[in-house]
């Protein structure tokens, strides 16, 4: 959908990154390829598609390439740098807390690292949160453990009150690692900063275990996501598989999108039913989702769904939409809906049922990062700090194309990214399920 709206009017649309100013440092990185300025990512991989951008856009849309600098803003022995994690618990954050303490003690010589705790609490001052002072010693092991040495909270502050604990505390390398509400909320720093005409950079790292950011083709602790969620698959597969007439149903997190759920559907293709936010489904009916599993039971005594936290929502009665702190709808619970309403139809119609209802989303968000998402936060960390040093501000290091990419903020928030339903992923759901086949559609 990304690929059509840039299509259809690519000019509305900016790849502009802010600067703080020239840069006149020589960088103190030994031995290193430099990155110019001009080499860019282009936003189209195929040629169909740039060749049709070519002869609309006045300006080719592009990403800058991110990586080291040769000439940077920030004098290293001047520097001191502050980072931030915010939102929910996400495999992979104590790995990019130490990727960034490494690369700017080492790599920079930036030796005032300090952590703030309790998200974005822990930059206004009435909280009370004591910074944390980050070394490479004290980070050396933290990549073995789940969750955040820091700590996090929902919720933006005021952009003023964090301005100001910035300037006391001489900060001017900002590392505000989230998702899209941490991303906003670094946004409104920034253009605080700018208003005061200081001289700060305010980088973010895409964290958000769903993989909807727009603009970013990879959010770290996606893949580790998907791999704790492929052992619960087998469990709720094998406790089907072992009663008969057995019916697994396991929530998985996807407020918006449904990544996970459609990853690990192909990642464990043992998945009868993938019901993701993406798509509309009935209880009842011709097409009914009830209906289908009785097609399922029937051809193997057994049937696995896996529904994404926002899939189903329209099955809801209408009711005022809470949110969280973070801004967030509040989405009705799908998987005790679908476990009860499941057992009421199943019930009534005379038929016994084995349900076993699965909600592993505070185990799979709290795990450590398996290896290939650790490589993927240092390198997101150490392209960070190149960002930052370079006098970057108000962007999402990004991935796009196989490149790390500077993304604008307003670019990776705009909206939620989504499953493509025409896109390989989904149509690989479609093969591996064959649910359209029992939905009869």
């Amino acid at each position: 959908m990304i690929y059509q709206d840039i299509l259809s009017n690519p000019d509305q649309w900016s790849f502009a990154v802010q600067s703080l100013g020239p840069r006149a440092e020589v960088s103190p990185l030994l031995g290193r390829q430099f990155v110019d300025d001009e080499e860019q990512i282009t936003f189209a991989s195929q040629v169909k598609n740039i060749r049709a951008l070519m002869g609309k856009a006045r300006v080719f849309p592009a990403f800058q390439k991110a990586g080291p600098r040769a000439k940077i803003f920030h004098r290293p022995a001047h520097t001191r740098a502050g980072i931030v994690t915010c939102g929910g618990l996400c495999p992979g954050l104590n790995n990019v807390i130490k990727g960034l303490v490494k690369v700017l003690f080492h790599d920079y010589q930036v030796t005032a690292i300090n952590g703030f705790r309790y998200g974005y609490q822990g930059l206004v001052a009435k909280y009370g949160h004591v910074p944390m002072e980050l070394t490479p010693a004290l980070v050396d092991e933290i990549h073995k453990n789940g969750g955040t040495i820091l700590g996090s909270s929902r919720g933006n502050q005021d952009a003023g009150a964090m301005v100001d604990t910035l300037d006391k505390m001489q900060v001017n390398l900002l590392f505000c690692i989230g998702g899209d509400g941490t991303l906003r909320g670094a946004k409104s720093i920034a253009d605080e900063i700018a208003r005061r005409q200081r001289p700060i950079s305010v980088i973010g790292i895409p964290k958000t275990i769903d993989n909807d950011l727009r603009f970013v083709e990879k959010t770290f602790g996606f893949e580790t996501a998907v791999q704790a969620a492929d052992e619960v698959i087998t469990s709720a597969h094998n406790e089907a598989e072992g009663a008969d007439h057995g019916i697994g149903i396991v929530k998985l997190m996807g407020r918006d999108s449904g990544f996970i759920a459609a990853a690990v559907t192909l990642a464990n293709s043992v998945v009868d039913f993938c019901l993701v936010p993406e798509i509309k489904f009935a209880l009842q009916g011709e097409r009914g989702l009830f209906q289908a599993v009785e097609r399922k039971l029937a051809q193997s005594h057994h049937a696995v769904i896996v529904a994404a936290e926002g899939a189903g929502q329209c099955l809801f009665a209408a009711s005022e939409a809470k949110k969280d702190a973070s801004g967030n709808v509040l989405k009705h619970d799908i998987g005790v809906f679908l476990k009860d309403e499941m057992g009421r139809y199943f019930k009534q119609s005379g038929r016994d049922v084995s349900i076993k209802y699965l909600d592993p989303s505070y185990h799979i968000r709290s795990v450590a990062a398996n290896s290939a998402d650790a490589i993927f936060c240092y390198l997101l960390a150490e392209n960070a700090v190149h960002a930052a040093m370079a006098g970057r501000t108000g962007i999402v290091v990004g991935h796009w194309n196989n490149y790390f990419t500077h993304v604008p903020i307003e670019l990776a928030t705009g909206e939620r990214q989504k499953i493509d339903l025409d896109g390989a992923l989904w149509n690989g759901v479609l093969s591996a399920t064959q649910q359209n086949v029992l939905l009869g559609s």
